[in-house]
């Protein structure tokens, strides 16, 4: 990719390698031109001071409101995948279109709701199971077993629909609607939105008869003691905003990480000796192989100078995590995956769950389930490999596998037979 070259999320050599291409293209300038994927002008953050910059800066917001009548982007993204107007508030209204006191009232409700406490509670339950699905890997072996399917997926479907409340003969459905709104087609997503939105419908009419020790319960009350301005609308879309990024993430980044460990055999091998080290791990495997590598859109309140270019007021920046996350101002040998980068040091250091004010709020919850998870699975299978090459699907905003097939082996302490 040539200095001139504009960035174009569509373009099928960007998506086919976008930890490859944003960062070679960070290597010639950390903010470049380029194009959003409805083809208007927008410029890419690549560098981690200048993303650090767009994120945590009040001059950059995620979206701002158009006057009436006048065009709005967002509702244009959303139109050019099938969604209706009348279902578009379930997207607009998502915590990251939020800005300001607006932003700092709904996150502040969703807190109250998405408690620190609540999460640490979990932490049993979570590991309780990772253990059940690592049950469910080996009775799947010895031949070569989808762990996308088996495991990474079920963990936070799992996690995330016990937390808000959705009973286990719904949870196939989230998982069908999670991966038909992430394909963002016309045919698929506007249906899997209006499924998610009409069952967590008739969730909160359920929990309004018969409250429960749930997230949804949580946030009813929530709703009263905010005396009304919590709409019964934007508590659905909270709702839908949770269960999706509770779940969608997660998934990927258990995927992601494991064919990461099982390409690095020394560092699993570091991990499997002194298991303390994983939260560390986690955090090492956050940063270069996040799901999520693009975070939306920012759009400049005042003109701003960044990384050496000229911002207008009303121009729209795209911050890259990915490339932001390898950059070797902040991250020395940034392309070498190191499980000790971090010991001792306090924060996280990378960029993979945001940063500023739209960090991402589950972030806490992710870290425990995959901390959790990952350990259970190599302990159990000491011989894990992968059966064939991971299987990268092609996609503009996502670093995800089609499926990732392993073969166990042996599990730990069969000498050699598996269990009954």
């Amino acid at each position: 990719m040539s200095d001139s070259y504009e960035i174009n999320l569509l373009d099928p050599e960007l998506m086919a390698d976008l930890r490859g291409g944003f960062r070679q293209l960070r290597d010639g300038a950390p903010v470049r031109r380029g194009v959003a994927m409805d083809g208007t002008p927008v410029w890419y953050a690549l560098g981690a001071p200048e993303v650090r910059a767009v994120l945590g800066d009040a001059r950059f917001v995620t979206r701002i409101p158009p006057e009436p009548g006048a065009d709005d982007p967002l509702r244009r993204n959303i139109a050019s995948v099938g969604i209706p107007d009348e279902m578009a508030v379930y997207v607009t209204g998502w915590l990251i279109n939020y800005n300001g006191a607006e932003h700092a009232r709904m996150r502040k409700l969703l807190s109250r709701a998405f408690t620190n406490r609540r999460i640490a509670l979990m932490r049993p339950r979570i590991e309780e199971i990772s253990r059940a699905l690592v049950d469910d890997v080996e009775a799947a072996g010895p031949g070569p077993v989808d762990l996308l399917e088996t495991f990474a997926y079920p963990l936070p479907v799992t996690v995330i629909c016990e937390l808000v409340g959705i009973p286990q003969a719904d949870r196939g459905d989230w998982r069908e609607w999670g991966d038909a709104l992430v394909a963002m087609s016309p045919e698929r997503t506007p249906w899997a939105l209006k499924n998610m939105v009409d069952h967590v419908k008739e969730m909160v009419k359920q929990r309004r008869a018969a409250p429960a020790e749930d997230l949804i319960t949580s946030l009813l009350q929530v709703k009263e003691d905010d005396q009304g301005r919590l709409t019964d609308d934007e508590l659905v879309t909270l709702v839908v905003n949770i269960v999706f990024a509770g779940h969608e993430t997660t998934a990927h980044l258990v995927a992601n990480a494991v064919s990461a460990l099982l390409a690095h055999p020394g560092q699993l091998d570091l991990l499997r000796r002194e298991p303390r080290r994983w939260p560390t791990a986690i955090h090492e495997l956050m940063r270069l192989w996040t799901p999520f590598p693009i975070s939306p859109l920012r759009y400049a309140t005042e003109t701003v100078e960044l990384g050496g270019v000229t911002i207008e007021e009303g121009e729209a920046v795209t911050p890259i995590l990915s490339s932001a996350n390898t950059d070797p101002r902040e991250f020395p040998d940034p392309e070498l995956f190191d499980v000790t980068r971090r010991e001792g040091e306090r924060s996280d250091g990378h960029l993979g769950f945001g940063y500023g004010i739209h960090r991402c709020i589950g972030a806490p919850l992710a870290q425990i389930e995959v901390e959790t998870a990952l350990p259970a699975l190599f302990q159990r299978f000491p011989a894990l490999a992968l059966a064939q090459e991971p299987e990268w699907i092609p996609h503009p905003l996502m670093i995800r596998q089609a499926q990732l097939l392993v073969s166990p082996g042996s599990p730990a302490g069969t000498g050699g037979r598996r269990g009954d």
